[in-house]
């Protein structure tokens, strides 16, 4: 019973910074402690609780990943996919149960922050410090590992004496992040991921669309922004829709998602409508598992067509895409684009990301993407301007 509640605990204090975010209860002081206590127990508690913490880690953070699979037609694998997180991050921190010996461990945790199973990367061991008064740097956490667990290896009066390393993980501060000098209007939608696909959906969402680009332009806006995809359709096939988006945008510049099909080929896209032009952003980085899938090739067919109907074959594109609106470069990110490194890539000064988060509705996940967005803008000195559909959009620092 104690390696059950040791475990827990471990988990709890892990995650806790999610749901302060979540229930608006965040707290730098608690935040602060509350990483460096579950790391340190991550370090000290007996081996089976590792395994049982890192269970209910993948519970803690990704319960809610099955819940996209009801609108694939195969509901039923929502608590399997949902067991099978557990049972990833279990074996995520598998490594640690080996040992008991805690400086062993502060090695093996600071190998993992750089694994990410299945190319899933939303798990940055980081992640815990992101509000609080110890900063996301690896140096930090480098710092923090060796503050918790040397006084393990200290035996004489000066046991204790490491911890002043913590001094060297606090946050000093991090790259200026600038305001765009643009007047931006972020669009939230809250369109049901059920209806969000179907013919009625349709004309009431493009009417939507086109009474916020009225009211941005009367408003003197110089850009409005809309959430990822939402034109469910493939707007290079409508013609009609693609000839109003450039009148308007003659007196405003128009970011909205939609999909693209050329050559047979699908892609998942922003739209980007200035002065009576538009360019296409296409993505870059597909999440693993929705739109593409990451296994050998063998099993890719087989598990696009049972679990995924055919739609996890989305393609990328070789490189980043900038837009250049008034004289301003922006960096494009479609949803889970934006909480990975390869965006941040280059000369990056403002992202523009666009996510549609009601394949989770309702769950924290828009909270943690917001938490990973702000840990990548801050480790790059970047400006998020977030448009989404469900939560989670605002301009992040």
């Amino acid at each position: 019973m104690r390696t059950i509640s040791l475990g827990v605990f471990t988990a709890s204090l892990f995650s806790a910074f999610i749901y302060f975010e979540e229930f608006d209860l965040t707290n730098k002081f608690l935040n602060s402690v509350f990483g460096l206590g579950a790391i340190g127990m991550f370090l000290y508690v007996p081996r089976r609780s590792v395994l049982v913490a890192g269970f209910l880690i993948g519970l803690f953070w990704f319960y809610w990943i099955g819940y996209s699979f009801e609108y694939q037609g195969v509901g039923y694998m929502t608590p399997i996919v949902t067991f099978g997180f557990g049972v990833v991050y279990l074996l995520f921190f598998a490594p640690l149960y080996f040992t008991d010996r805690a400086y062993v461990r502060a090695l093996l945790i600071f190998g993992l922050s750089f694994f990410q199973p299945f190319d899933w990367n939303w798990l940055q061991i980081e992640l815990l410090f992101v509000d609080s008064y110890v900063g996301v740097f690896k140096y930090q956490l480098v710092a923090v590992l060796l503050a918790l667990s040397l006084p393990s290896l200290i035996k004489n009066k000066f046991k204790y004496a490491p911890l002043l390393l913590l001094l060297l993980s606090l946050d000093y501060g991090y790259a200026e992040q600038k305001d765009a000098p643009l007047k931006i209007k972020l669009v939230q939608t809250d369109i049901k991921q059920e209806v969000k696909w179907t013919r009625g959906q349709l004309n009431p969402t493009v009417e939507m669309i086109f009474k916020e680009i009225q009211y941005a332009t009367e408003a003197g806006y110089d850009l409005i922004v809309f959430p990822e995809s939402v034109f469910p359709l493939f707007m290079n096939k409508n013609p009609s829709l693609l000839s109003a988006l450039l009148g308007n945008s003659k007196k405003i510049g128009i970011v909205a998602g939609s999909l693209m099909s050329e050559n047979e080929r699908h892609y998942n896209v922003t739209y980007f409508f200035s002065d009576g032009e538009y360019a296409v952003a296409k993505k870059l980085v597909l999440v693993p598992f929705g739109e593409y899938v990451p296994l050998p090739k063998f099993a890719q067919k087989f598990i696009n067509d049972t679990f995924f109907s055919g739609a996890s074959d989305f393609l990328t594109a070789d490189e980043p895409t900038d837009f250049l609106i008034k004289g301003v470069k922006f960096r494009n990110a479609i949803c889970y684009e934006a909480t990975c490194q390869e965006i941040y890539e280059g000369d990056v000064a403002f992202v523009i990301a666009t996510s549609n988060n009601a394949w989770f509705a309702p769950s924290i996940e828009p909270t943690l993407q917001k938490l990973l967005m702000k840990y990548y803008a801050r480790k790059n000195g970047v400006t998020i301007y977030h448009s989404a559909n469900y939560k989670g959009g605002g301009v992040i620092k």
